[in-house]
């Protein structure tokens, strides 16, 4: 242990530091979702234990999600820059339209479907962005009308019917299965991790950052603040249009009414994200965890018998809760 000099002379050991204490509490701020995470799934286990500890019950998990953790990224690159997007889903929800209504409906190449449908999406958040950047309408009216429009569009081109019947070579794009897992566990995943790259270490996520973090300071530095901000209502709404492509390449067909359903799920996992890995922040890691973390909480209940209203509740829940978690993570980040 080092010392010190008293005032009288004379050597005194030094004070011992805090370090430890610090490191535990910023360990357990980081990962406390993880702890829940693991304690929910002995509790399920304890419950159900001949049914929840399965292989199957897990892969069930990780493999059904590909189209949320997408479309929940997308939610997380406008809210990064300080704004938000309520059209998402209904971006998700055009291009999972569009594939199959331009491939069987009207006989286009399947590949040029896929392109032209996350272009659509990517077309609505430039309108987004400029409606919002360039022209300062405000973000809830713009993006929740497009969110509206989109959706009808979806429903005109589809004549308010699923449009299925794509090739089963098709399906291999998201269900083809690597190491037990379909491909597009993986495609998430890689895409997180390349976020989280941009977003840590890059020039462009430090002032996207900036940007959502105080928009008139990153201006006066000298930061591009207008085009970042449209460049993330126009990624996102791409991500989204990805999304798309993957949900309705692992189902086969797709039904635009249900469009408005995967967006509470996708803010409520991307809000619950800032408290895992970098409290108080957005982070492409933080949201893989709690998708996957809620996407746990509702298949247990489920396999309890709670059927029905128990994802709208759990989804509401989660959501008020991670917004009220965010809040009071920036404020004690801030003070600190």
């Amino acid at each position: 242990m080092s010392q010190t000099k008293s005032p009288s002379g004379v050597a005194a050991p030094a004070r011992p530091r805090a370090a430890d204490g610090l490191d535990w509490q910023r360990f357990t701020s980081r990962y406390a979702i993880v702890g829940i995470w693991i304690l929910m799934c002995g509790l399920y286990a304890a419950l159900m234990p001949g049914a929840f500890l399965q292989g199957s019950t897990f892969r069930s998990v990780f493999a059904s999600q590909q189209a949320l953790v997408f479309l929940a990224l997308a939610a997380m690159m406008t809210f990064v820059v300080g704004e938000f997007d309520l059209s998402i889903a209904s971006a998700l929800g055009l291009s999972a339209t569009l594939v199959p209504v331009l491939a069987i409906l009207h006989g286009w190449n399947l590949g040029l479907a896929c392109v032209v449908a996350v272009l659509a999406s990517a077309l609505g958040g430039l309108v987004n962005g400029f409606l919002v950047v360039r022209i300062g309408v405000p973000a809830l009216i713009v993006t929740l009308g497009s969110s509206t429009l989109m959706l009808g569009i979806a429903s005109l081109v589809s004549h308010q019917t699923t449009v299925s019947g794509l090739s089963p070579g098709f399906a291999d794009v998201a269900l083809y299965e690597v190491a037990g897992l379909p491909v597009s566990f993986f495609y998430g995943l890689a895409l997180a991790l390349a976020i989280g790259y941009v977003l840590t270490f890059t020039p462009l996520g430090r002032h996207m950052t900036f940007v959502g973090a105080n928009r008139e300071v990153a201006r006066l530095a000298g930061v591009a603040v207008d085009r970042i901000r449209l460049g993330a209502f126009v990624v996102g709404s791409t991500l989204a249009g990805v999304g798309g492509v993957l949900l309705v390449a692992s189902v086969g067909g797709y039904d635009s009414t249900v469009s408005p359903t995967y967006l509470l799920p996708a803010f409520a996992a991307t809000f619950l994200g800032t408290a895992v890995v970098r409290p108080g922040r957005f982070n492409p890691i933080g949201t893989l965890v709690a998708i996957y973390f809620l996407a746990t909480g509702i298949l247990g209940l489920q396999m309890l018998g709670y059927t029905g209203w128990i994802e709208n509740v759990f989804y509401g829940t989660a959501l008020i809760i991670a917004v009220s978690v965010a809040t009071i993570v920036r404020r004690r980040t801030a003070s600190t």
